[in-house]
């Protein structure tokens, strides 16, 4: 569960319902200016800049943004978090160990959000990259990996995209 302290949103109080047409409403989740509060395991965890979230892997890993997308024709809440030990080098956490990372990251955050703003998504994809990029911009020497999931009965069920 991620209960932001302030959001860039243009929507007051918000309950993250609004979603502007033809594309993602993000809420930030990394603000300098400001703290967040994110319950990890029932317990919350205060952090003035980023919090690392655990995972199985344990590597460092921070959540970036959450975007509600209605571009694909459905609402796609995507989770985008910083993880800047992934790639495919010597060394690096790969894809088959991310993979793991990213649907616990769904498991105990995404599902805990999408009940607390009372969503309804279609799918939740859950984003890792080794550095921070904007939604949408090409960053060929970045290294991202991505997995989509369904949610049925507070389970996240992996969607081969």
């Amino acid at each position: 569960m991620i209960q932001l302290i302030r959001h860039r949103t243009a929507q007051a109080n918000s309950t993250a319902r609004a979603i502007p047409e033809g594309g993602a409403c993000r809420w930030r989740a990394r603000d300098r200016a400001i703290g967040l509060i994110i319950f990890i395991f029932g317990t919350p965890v205060f952090a003035e800049t980023e919090a690392l979230l655990p995972v199985p892997s344990g590597q460092p890993v921070h959540l970036s943004d959450v975007l509600l997308d209605n571009n694909p024709g459905e609402l796609w809440v995507r989770f985008r978090f910083i993880a800047p030990k992934i790639g495919s080098s010597v060394g690096r956490i790969g894809y088959d160990v991310a993979t793991k990372d990213m649907e616990h990251l769904c498991q105990t955050l995404a599902i805990a959000y999408v009940a607390q703003h009372q969503l309804d998504p279609a799918r939740v994809v859950v984003s890792l990259s080794d550095r921070p990029i904007e939604f949408g911009d090409a960053a060929p020497d970045a290294t991202q990996f991505f997995e989509a999931y369904r949610l049925e009965q507070s389970q996240c069920i992996w969607e081969g995209l």
